[in-house]
């Protein structure tokens, strides 16, 4: 049996995920989670990278060293939390922050200093999964689908697992083998962005708010006319599409009321979703993980679109919701450390599998 924890900070930009998992042949047990939120503050330096700005690299330099010993600390709190020991965890799977994804120009940027981890740690830190994908001609994301299919595949029934973070990913686990996976557009981001405008909030909770509100339909028709979401996959988005700037250019109508534009954005959400699982096969169950998973409106809304279909969460799969992107990591990196393959040609686009992940080993080769 390995331990092995696994640190995700997503397109939200709502903090950090650290979860400690076990892992033993084809098995993965989830022992212990923590969360740290993000500052306000560092919000919204991180965000401001998104954009191009003075002094920029700097900036993105030592914000992934904050980064870095705000995941360390995390990790000690963690490990404190169940009287673990660094020693007794054999790596950590770090994905850091996402600053760029440009696959379309052949990178993407996560930052977080994984040599400084490692250092403060004194565990050995994988990161940098995304990279390797991208140079053998793929998207680099998304990458959970391959843990989605190990851990979660069944030979019995059409499986969906529905991602609901700052943006939406969508894996489709057929009980013949196939796979698919791609991002189906925005998750809770733009919902979130325009509550904080108008309520000073960090998100809606269970999207009370947007409920006061009515669906925009015209809006609605606008937005899903954005040619992302009529794009085949391989394909993966994120804030350098699906921004304030995008959603302002939509915003031409008079008189919009906010609770309004809030329920149009849960409708957007759930008609990409929706949308997405049509062009996979056959779906008998759809589980949802991801902040969204706990928004009340945003799931009704899914379900009175699927009809029948059954409409769960990754809880019922033996992994929290919340979690299931930090476990998918700390998978990856023992894919890495074992020279397995971590991503899937079929989901990212990439001409073949390939080892990811750059290894930071926590010894000196010297010593």
């Amino acid at each position: 049996m390995q331990l092995l924890i696994g640190i995700m900070s997503g397109t939200s930009l709502d903090g950090i995920d650290v979860a400690l998992s076990s892992f033993e042949e084809s098995s993965c047990q989830l022992l212990a989670t923590h969360f740290v939120p993000y500052p306000a503050a560092l919000k919204l330096e991180l965000l401001a990278l998104h954009k191009d700005s003075n002094n920029e690299l700097e900036s993105a330099i030592l914000l992934g060293n904050r980064l870095a010993t705000m995941y360390a600390n995390a990790v000690k709190q963690l490990l404190a939390s169940v009287q673990t020991n660094a020693e007794e965890i054999t790596a950590i799977g770090c994905h850091g922050q996402t600053i760029r994804h440009r696959p379309e120009l052949g990178f993407t940027l996560q930052i977080g200093n994984s040599a400084l981890l490692t250092e403060l740690t004194g565990i050995t830190v994988v990161s940098d999964f995304r990279s390797r994908d991208i140079a053998a001609g793929g998207q680099g994301a998304p990458l959970v689908p391959a843990f989605h299919k190990a851990v979660f595949a069944n030979n019995k029934t059409n499986r969906a697992l529905v991602n609901i973070g700052g943006i939406a990913n969508i894996t489709y686990l057929g009980k013949n083998g196939e796979v698919l996976g791609f991002d189906s557009g925005p998750g809770n981001m733009l919902l979130d962005a325009w509550t904080k405008r108008h309520l000073g909030k960090e998100y809606d909770a269970n999207g009370a708010w947007a409920a006061t509100g009515v669906v925009l339909d015209s809006l609605l028709f606008d937005m899903l006319a954005e040619p992302y979401f009529a794009l085949p996959p391989p394909k993966s988005t994120g804030r350098d599409l699906f921004n304030d700037d995008w959603l302002k250019q939509h915003l031409l109508y008079p008189h919009l009321r906010p609770q309004d534009v809030a329920r149009t954005l849960v409708a957007l959400t759930a008609h990409s979703i929706y949308n997405a699982l049509n062009k996979c096969g056959d779906v008998d169950e759809v589980y949802l993980c991801g902040g969204g998973a706990h928004n009340s409106l945003l799931k009704a809304e899914l379900q009175a679109l699927l009809g029948n279909t059954k409409l769960l969460i990754t809880d019922d799969l033996g992994v929290g919701a919340d979690w299931v992107e930090a476990v998918a990591f700390a998978w990856l990196a023992k894919q890495t450390l074992e020279n397995k393959p971590g991503n899937l040609p079929e989901v990212t686009g990439a001409k073949g599998s390939r080892v990811l992940g750059a290894i930071y080993p926590a010894y000196n080769a010297s010593s």
